[in-house]
């Protein structure tokens, strides 16, 4: 069953600019945390940023670039990246949560709804 769906992905160059939209479907509608995660080839699934708990939660490397909201009406969440650099290429996952609030946002066990991902490269 989709859960989440991600849109927005695409290929562009260092320093550009680039938004991506997650929307919850019927099945995940009970979200109330919604944040990113990202995997590069070869590499482990890491945090991104999130709105937990009506706050923003940030990865440090891509505090000052990126910027996470999130439309808790609509169960929507967006990530908008600025200044992109080669090392942010990876597939990109939308994921959400039950809970109001969690505490270990940065673990990807604690969200239970995952989009399939979106593919974003950065190109030197």
């Amino acid at each position: 069953q989709v859960q989440l769906v991600e849109s927005g992905g695409g290929l562009v160059q260092a320093g550009d600019s680039l938004r991506l939209s997650c929307a919850a479907s019927e099945v995940a509608s009970n979200t109330h945390v919604m944040g990113w995660f990202r995997q590069a080839p070869g590499k482990e699934r890491e945090f991104v940023a999130t709105v937990n708990g009506g706050y923003p939660y940030y990865r440090p490397s891509v505090k000052d670039r990126f910027t996470v909201s999130m439309d808790s009406a609509k169960k929507m969440v967006f990530l908008d990246m600025n200044s992109l650099k080669p090392e942010d290429t990876a597939v990109y996952f939308c994921a959400g949560s039950s809970s109001s609030y969690i505490s270990s946002w940065y673990r990807s066990s604690e969200y239970e709804y995952w989009g399939q991902g979106t593919q974003v490269t950065v190109s030197s």
